[in-house]
């Protein structure tokens, strides 16, 4: 659907948040073509997202019913969980509408929208994750002073404060996005929004775009995850200096589920937003784009119940207080 301007230089913004080439909405390709795979995906992927919700919301009220699991390790896992319910809720709905509906359109403002929040989410899940493999350092690499370092005011500060740099990250993005020209091209070939989806089909220059993106990317993706690393560097030191083996396997086993959430979302996060733009690798964008932004958020309350003991036993409490209630 096109839509074309008579430009007047008295009311140059007029034009609101619409492109210059007057593009009121995208044509999102999906996943497939063919009608029996997508019935499929339609299943598959509102089983992920019910399961997301459900996993998530479950941590959350576990970790705010149970007294032994108030300390800033769950405090996060908490915040965590509902990012993680925000990140997936971006994208999976509007997908699962254009199953159901046939209609494979997004509008330039719900595109805008959706790279947005889904900039902010992840950007907030980064720091979120930050803040957990600082609390790990502290817890064990500094123990004596671990109640000093994470009062519930600083616990809150960086939570916060996630959430202000998550924004500041997609307002940064979003803004230079205001002035893209498409020249009629408003075909993408994925299944949601995603920054460079929409950059790839710009015929202005978009080298700003890339610029910023890439500052963004060093700024707080980088910076997080080398924070995260050097953190990791100083606890693997500090436990291979434990002499009795099962001190070390019990501190390896509270770090695992962090590790693996971490490497699940950097590494597909990074591989999808700093390799080239290419039409040969459109299906594997795709499938990294699926792992995490729609798999990792339904994986994250699954590890941490399998891998945390306190987790897992006020899983099986709640939901045996629930069953004795109905």
């Amino acid at each position: 659907m096109m839509r074309h301007f008579n430009f007047n230089p008295m009311f140059p913004e007029s034009s609101g948040l619409e492109n210059q080439t007057g593009i009121t909405e995208f044509i999102l390709l999906g996943l497939s073509n063919d009608q029996h795979i997508e019935d499929f995906f339609l299943f598959l992927f509102m089983i992920i997202f019910l399961v997301t919700i459900l996993g998530n919301t479950t941590v959350i009220l576990v970790v705010r019913t149970e007294l032994c699991l108030q300390t800033p390790m769950f405090f996060f896992l908490s915040h965590l969980a509902f990012v993680d319910i925000c990140y997936s809720s971006v994208t999976v709905p509007k997908m699962l509408r254009n199953f159901i509906t046939k209609q494979k359109t997004i509008s330039w403002e719900g595109c805008i929208a959706q790279i947005f929040f889904f900039i902010q989410t992840c950007c907030t899940e980064l720091f979120i994750l930050s803040g957990m493999g600082y609390d790990r350092y502290v817890a064990i690499c500094d123990p004596l002073h671990y109640s000093k370092y994470l009062t519930k005011e600083i616990c809150n500060k960086m939570v916060g404060g996630a959430w202000i740099l998550g924004s500041l990250c997609a307002i940064g993005n979003v803004l230079p996005l205001l002035n893209l020209k498409f020249c009629n091209n408003n075909i993408i070939r994925h299944y949601n929004c995603e920054l460079p989806s929409l950059l790839s089909l710009s015929c202005a220059e978009t080298l700003t775009n890339h610029i910023v993106l890439l500052i963004f990317v060093f700024m707080f993706g980088f910076s997080s995850f080398l924070f995260t690393l050097v953190s990791y560097v100083n606890i693997i030191s500090t436990i291979l200096k434990i002499k009795l083996a099962e001190g070390r396997q019990k501190l390896f086993s509270t770090c695992s589920s962090h590790v693996i959430v971490v490497g699940l979302f950097y590494i597909t996060a990074f591989v999808r937003y700093m390799k080239p733009s290419s039409e040969s690798f459109i299906d594997l964008d795709k499938v990294i784009s699926i792992q995490y932004s729609i798999l990792t958020p339904m994986l994250n309350p699954i590890i941490y119940s399998l891998k945390n003991k306190e987790i897992n036993s006020g899983v099986k409490k709640l939901f045996g207080n629930c069953r004795l209630n109905f």
